[in-house]
């Protein structure tokens, strides 16, 4: 069920890259919106069995026939593969589940190849240290074995294994194609990395797994205690919430006014928000954010580069060969009476018009390429009031571009 904000895709490729299929599900009133073809596209990527669901069947405004249309035209599915499905009342359900025993192939993996073991997530117990979340792809783990993590090269014991049902089932072994977890007693949340590979130090594997891209910030703030001493418990949350959420990046920051804090990357403006929001709610810190920027990448007349996160790092103008910023692609997909509105839009935030198509009669997909800090702020709410709720929206981003940008000094 993909997630209604894009900044969240990244949870989504780390689930996939665990699985050997997938549901693809579709609100019968919604039908498909910009987020279900970025996130199908990841799971194509990833060689996924694909069963189409409709769910939502017994809303008010489902749209059966038209949604099957539009799943047969994105994937070429037979009208019969697609189910009919509703979480609420339980329509459906037992369907799935066959579906998923018949189509949905079994892990594949050799029990007797060196241990290589995908970690896909990760949580920190106060009692037992991190617990590892992995997939076994080859080989087997064992209660007790020596472990090392491929990309870190740092080595553990594995004092207990598992497999993961609805709670932890503590096992003396894990086997390929096994979902599980392990303990080790790891203390230092930055030792663990989502994305990683798990192998023995007897027998290592010779090449990690083609894990997820390493994820790139879009979206910076500064993020400062209230109590200027209470840097260093600020410090160790930042440590904790990074553990399940691999995509929050921070380095340390100073301000003249607000003191000791950090400089944060986000994917995005919601990502942002929610890590304030569990700073508050899950560590009782009380947190001033600065307003988010982007970075730049300045280019001097002597061929220095220089990164830009702040208009007081911007060279002399003097000395200023051209200065670059972040574009993204991005994807609409709305109704064709808001093609004029979305198109104004994009143009007044500095867009170029790269594509646009009719998926079905009634909607259509437009696709601009804009610079990142055009979209930073408001952009999103803004699309939602002009197309009053019905546009759905994606983006991806793409490189650095020249821009003509100067620095505005108040005085």
């Amino acid at each position: 069920d993909t997630p209604g904000h894009v900044d969240f895709s990244y949870e989504v490729s780390r689930a996939l890259a665990a699985c050997e299929g997938a549901l693809l599900l579709v609100d019968a009133s919604q039908g498909i919106q910009a987020q279900t073809i970025s996130n199908l596209y990841l799971a194509i990527d990833n060689d996924l069995e694909i069963i189409p669901v409709i769910n939502k069947i017994d809303m008010e405004g489902a749209m059966i026939p038209e949604v099957k249309d539009q799943i047969i035209e994105l994937i070429g599915c037979k009208e019969e593969d697609i189910l009919l499905a509703s979480g609420k009342s339980g329509i459906g359900i037992e369907e799935i589940l066959s579906s998923i025993i018949e189509k949905i192939p079994a892990p594949t993996g050799d029990e007797n190849a060196p241990l290589q073991a995908l970690i896909f997530d990760s949580v920190y117990n106060s009692f037992r240290g991190i617990i590892v979340y992995f997939r076994v792809f080859n080989g087997i783990l064992k209660k007790g074995d020596k472990i090392k993590f491929s990309n870190t090269g740092l080595e553990y014991t594995a004092d207990e294994v598992g497999i993961l049902k609805l709670g932890m089932e503590s096992k003396s072994e894990v086997r390929s194609g096994d979902v599980g977890y392990v303990i080790t007693g790891i203390k230092n949340a930055r030792e663990v990395k989502v994305g990683d590979t798990i192998t023995t130090t007897t027998n290592p594997c010779k090449e990690s797994i083609k894990g997820f891209e390493d994820v790139k910030p879009m979206v910076f703030a500064g993020i400062f205690p209230v109590e200027t001493d209470a840097f260093e418990e600020l410090r160790d949350c930042m440590d904790k919430l990074q553990l399940n959420d691999a995509s929050l990046t921070y380095e340390l920051e100073t301000s003249q006014a607000l003191g000791f804090g950090f400089r944060c990357g986000f994917l995005g403006m919601l990502h942002m928000e929610i890590i304030q929001e569990r700073l508050e709610r899950e560590f009782n810190q009380t947190v001033i954010t600065t307003v988010p920027n982007v970075s730049f990448i300045a280019t001097t007349s002597k061929g220095e580069v220089i990164k830009v996160n702040n208009p007081t790092e911007m060279p002399d103008p003097t000395r200023l060969e051209k200065i670059e910023e972040p574009f993204i692609r991005a994807q609409m997909i709305s109704k064709p009476e808001y093609i004029g509105n979305i198109m104004t839009l994009c143009i007044q935030k500095r867009g170029i018009l790269i594509n646009q198509g009719y998926l079905t009669p009634t909607r259509v997909e437009l696709t601009f390429d804009m610079p990142l800090t055009e979209i930073v702020f408001d952009f999103y709410d803004k699309l939602k009031s002009m197309t009053r709720g019905y546009a759905s929206f994606d983006y991806h981003p793409l490189e650095y571009r020249e821009s003509d940008i100067v620095k505005m000094d108040i005085l």
